[in-house]
């Protein structure tokens, strides 16, 4: 009998939770149109967007509560894009090989357009292709979400909820202006748009029509793609005539602990220090006088780097050291394809929340390591050296 009544409870609980699923879900779907009602509209209409816009695009509109990284999801130990996990895996040359043969075609199918963008706004035409090449694989990649859902959900339960409560009120105005469609505006599950990934307020400052049919058309305009990636980069302050970096090697009388943007001068500098480029190669003449900087991305196991300032500004498009060596490689095996010079030494997997506590001791020790957010930056690799030579030990600006 006991087992008998076990079964019954056990039977009525499934019950329960069966009748409560819909309940649940409906007074969520509730609660998310009285936040449409309640907030959404009122900035809408503040913001200029009319009625007939707002009750178009959010009339029946419900969360997709499927999305990544809403509310109660926590902060991954391993963070699994892939511009912030260890740097080896991101330049496999498998992945290359096809990227440069897809890129010289569409250099030659753009030839045209693209000599008209780089006169304009200053940008390389490699750079551009790389990028997109990068963001939706020259515009190939499925971008399948509802972007209006995606930002509405986000901004209703999502981790930053005023971001993008702005960037829905941005797509709004995008729609009412009528550059897209409703059912034209997809974007990936964290909102970003058509084929160069721009964030709607992004859109909105540096998407450009340069197809001339009167419409700023990222998501199947490749003019239009190319020439918005270029007016980015321009004005986030990339300086025509200069390229993003030089690969060399870094001798051991130079510590790794002096990377940075913050640690710049004039590659003749470095040179004198000890510094070369790969393959015996000279720094372009004009390039010597021009500032530049140490670049590590793994410490004393990887590649090292001269960047300049544009490759700062290809991070102002992806907060990624990684993302912006991508772009910069990319660009550069278009006219050789060929790879690094060094290699990526192998290295441990380490979790982000094994780097976070790493990041509070070395803070601790009056290291500034950008924060402790489980990243490894500039400023963590090189706290790590700094640390690493004051135990006396060899540097190497890398974990573990």
């Amino acid at each position: 009998m006991p087992r008998l009544l076990h079964r019954l409870a056990v039977s009525l609980l499934a019950g329960m939770v069966c009748l409560l699923a819909p309940l649940l879900s409906a007074a969520q779907a509730r609660d998310f149109q009285s936040f449409l009602q309640n907030d959404i509209i009122p900035a809408g209409k503040a913001a200029g967007i009319s009625d007939r816009t707002l009750q178009r695009e959010l009339s029946g509109l419900t969360p997709d509560t499927k999305l990544p990284g809403l509310t109660g999801s926590k902060t991954p130990e391993i963070n699994f894009q892939a511009e912030f996990r260890k740097p080896a895996g991101y330049f496999r040359d498998s992945q290359f090989n096809g990227l440069v043969t897809a890129g010289r075609q569409q250099s030659q199918k753009h030839v045209v357009a693209l000599r008209k963008i780089e006169a304009r706004f200053g940008v390389p035409s490699r750079i551009l292709l790389a990028i997109w090449a990068r963001e939706s694989g020259y515009g190939k990649a499925k971008i399948p979400h509802d972007a209006i859902r995606v930002l509405a959900t986000r901004a209703y339960m999502g981790q930053r909820p005023d971001f993008f409560k702005a960037e829905l009120i941005a797509a709004l105005r995008i729609l009412q202006n009528g550059d897209i469609n409703r059912a034209g505006m997809k974007s990936s599950w964290g909102g970003a748009m058509g084929q160069p990934q721009f964030m709607p307020s992004s859109f909105e400052k540096y998407a450009v029509d340069f197809d001339g049919d009167g419409r700023r058309n990222i998501w199947t305009s490749e003019v239009d793609t190319l020439a918005s990636i270029a007016n980015y980069l321009d004005k986030h302050g990339w300086r025509p005539g200069r390229d993003w970096g030089y690969e060399v090697f870094v001798p051991d009388t130079i510590s790794c602990a002096l990377e940075g943007p913050d640690n710049r001068q004039a590659i003749s500098q470095w040179v004198q220090a000890g510094i070369k480029r790969v393959s015996d190669r000279p720094f372009p003449s004009n390039e010597l006088s021009q500032p530049g900087n140490i670049l590590m991305p793994a410490g004393r196991y990887g590649p090292a780097f001269i960047a300049t300032e544009n490759f700062y500004v290809l991070k102002e498009y992806n907060e990624s050291d990684t993302y912006a060596l991508f772009v910069g490689h990319l660009a550069d095996r278009y006219n050789s394809n060929k790879g690094f010079v060094q290699a990526w030494k192998p290295t441990r997997d380490t979790s982000r929340g094994a780097v976070r506590t790493l990041q509070k001791r070395l803070e601790a020790e009056g290291h500034d390591v950008g924060g402790s957010d489980g990243l490894i930056g500039y400023k963590t690799r090189r706290s790590i050296g700094k640390d690493q030579e004051a135990n006396g030990y060899h540097p190497t600006c890398w974990v573990g």
